[in-house]
């Protein structure tokens, strides 16, 4: 009996072991938002045959990144006409779909569709959001909780190309940015919004009030969480700045301008903003768009940061990533350029350590770090691997055979790839 004892505690050991060191990630880019997972021993080599563990097949295309709790994978797609939330096992199997709207529409042609933001989840329910305003919560076994059209509740949106920002959660709220504006001097119509997520029930709405004109007004990239001492800010970014707030009440706490100035050069109409800022070791990398900066801003100060000269660490003049997002990790700023060149800034000051070619091919996910290495996703499919560091080195250049433009997803010594065409588990063992 006391061995039998012996046997099962270490057993219970081993378990719990396995679980603490497993990681979630119930968020577009992780489960701090930034790109970074803390996994360990993941495949560098893999192909569409070679370390697949399981690979399902999906219904339609979609640029939504997967997220992971325990094991359950959710993803939303097009399933022709409708918008789909689904439901797949960390072993391969379909457990169920969802159907949250319907009313696909594409947007530039291969470039994206209705289902272009990340589902989000809190380990007890998942929530769905499309281009069309349709937001859903779901029980894990597929049970609708709410749903609704965000365009009944708060106006049609005006945006050309689709919103496609994710959703947030926080503590007991779906958080929201919905930046988007009739061209030239009209009225504003961005805002932000915080949902109760058990109810669906708007806690508050704000007008989110910038001096953006013409296309600037529409905003592709999604928010962000990060935690400042002990001060959580949701970050927002478009219609020519990056705005952080406080998630309870919605009040501004810093906002970041300067970024498409009227001085100068001239203000430039069509800089409207997709990559979304990246937030870790104490700093705010913000991208802009079509080669203009990068900046980098500490979240410590308030008020407008621009006119801060502390408040702005440092700003890199050029080249910014035009789609994917930045990552920050080990003082290092990677930034996967559009046409596949993966940048290297020191964190510190700005300055370029490398900028070197990767596969060369349009880059539309998000670049994410794991186990040493940098995993850069381009458009056609091939998944490149390079050492992280100051040092650049391309460790393996894997291809999936179909177009991808979603972010990875890791959890679990797993890397989730949603293709236009499946979802794959890629597992080293």
């Amino acid at each position: 009996m006391p061995m039998f004892r012996l046997i099962l505690s270490s057993l219970l050991a081993l378990a719990w072991t396995a679980s603490a060191v497993a990681e979630n990630w119930p968020h577009w880019r992780g489960p701090t938002m930034n790109g970074v997972s803390t996994e360990k021993d993941l495949p560098t080599e893999w192909s569409s045959t070679k370390n697949v563990a399981w690979k399902v097949a999906l219904p339609g295309p979609a640029g939504a990144s997967p997220v992971v709790w325990n094991d359950r994978v959710f993803v939303t797609s097009v399933d022709g006409d409708k918008l789909v939330l689904i439901c797949i096992s960390t072993r391969g199997k379909k457990l169920w779909e969802a159907t949250v709207g319907k009313g696909n529409s594409r947007a530039r042609g291969d470039e994206g569709n209705s289902a272009s933001p990340s589902p989000t989840t809190d380990g007890k329910y998942v929530y769905a959001m499309f281009g069309s305003g349709d937001v859903g919560c779901y029980d894990f076994e597929g049970k609708k909780i709410w749903n609704f059209n965000l365009q009944d509740r708060f106006g049609r949106f005006q945006i050309q190309f689709g919103m496609s920002s994710s959703p947030v959660l926080w503590k007991d709220r779906l958080l929201l940015q919905l930046i988007h504006g009739v061209w030239g001097r009209g009225p504003e119509l961005a805002m932000i919004a915080a949902l109760d997520k058990k109810t669906g029930k708007t806690l508050w709405q704000k007008k989110r009030l910038t001096k953006a004109e013409a296309e600037n007004r529409h905003s592709y990239a999604s928010p962000i969480m990060y935690t400042v001492g002990k001060v959580d800010q949701f970050i927002t970014h478009g219609a020519d700045y990056t705005i952080a707030y406080d998630p309870q009440t919605g009040g501004e706490i810093w906002r970041m301008g300067g970024m498409n100035p009227y001085e100068g050069r001239g203000y430039h109409n069509t800089l409207r903003f997709v990559a979304s800022p990246a937030a870790n070791e104490g700093l705010v990398v913000i991208p802009t768009a079509k080669r203009y900066p990068v900046f980098a801003v500490r979240p410590t100060f308030k008020g407008e940061l621009d006119k801060q000269k502390e408040a702005v660490a440092w700003t890199y003049p050029r080249n910014t990533p035009d789609v994917p997002s930045p990552l920050i990790k080990d003082g290092l700023v990677y930034l996967c350029r559009e046409n596949g060149n993966l940048m290297c800034l020191d964190a510190k000051d700005g300055k370029l350590i490398y900028e070197k070619m990767t596969r060369r091919d349009r880059h539309r996910a998000s670049p994410v770090y794991a186990d040493g290495k940098i995993f850069t996703t381009s458009r056609r499919g091939w998944i490149t691997v390079t050492k992280a560091g100051r040092e650049f080195k391309v460790l393996a250049e894997n291809s999936m055979g179909d177009d991808i433009s979603a972010s990875l997803a890791i959890s679990n010594g797993t890397i989730y790839i949603r293709s236009f065409g499946a979802l794959w588990a890629i597992r080293g063992r």
